[in-house]
């Protein structure tokens, strides 16, 4: 059992510095999603927005496209009866790129009594910025839903405002 801890340690201090950075950029995204989701939940708008970046670009759930993070941020705030919760499933850093993939399930919780509405998958493109990681897009694609989350309209090309 010691050797096999010994070996696996000799492995991490061995690993390239790329291989250990990775995962650390998947650990700061990780971390990054847990605290936006929280500030969903609290109805804390700046703060969810601060993991944005400014041209943000983000593909709802049903198909509609917003652009920026004033958009995406207006939108959120008008859709306050829902809270959101994506959870990652995957994180794979891209070397030598300062950039990341996320790909992972959400779903769409009554903000009274909890109960999920509209469910579906995801995939968030992060980039590092000034030390910090922010999303430059999201892609939601809606797979199931019960209640007043089946009432929402999907947005096709051709029904786009």
């Amino acid at each position: 059992m010691n050797a096999g801890r010994s070996f696996l340690t000799a492995l991490l201090v061995l690993a390239p510095a790329s291989l250990r950075e990775q995962s650390g950029a998947a650990a700061e995204i990780r971390a990054a999603r847990l605290a936006q989701n929280a500030a969903i939940a609290d109805r804390r708008m700046d703060s969810v927005a601060s993991f944005w970046s400014n041209d943000v670009v983000i593909t709802t759930s049903l198909g509609r496209v917003r652009r920026g993070k004033d958009a995406y941020r207006e939108a959120l705030t008008l859709d306050s009866g829902t809270v959101y919760v994506r959870t990652p499933t995957r994180i794979e850093p891209a070397k030598p790129w300062q950039s990341a993939w996320e790909e992972g399930e959400w779903v769409g919780k009554e903000r009274t009594g909890g109960r999920v509405i509209i469910r579906g998958r995801y995939a968030a493109q992060w980039h590092r910025v000034s030390g910090r990681w922010l999303i430059r897009s999201e892609l939601f694609v809606g797979l199931a839903c019960s209640g007043a989350g089946c009432e929402r309209p999907l947005v096709t090309p051709d029904s786009t405002p």
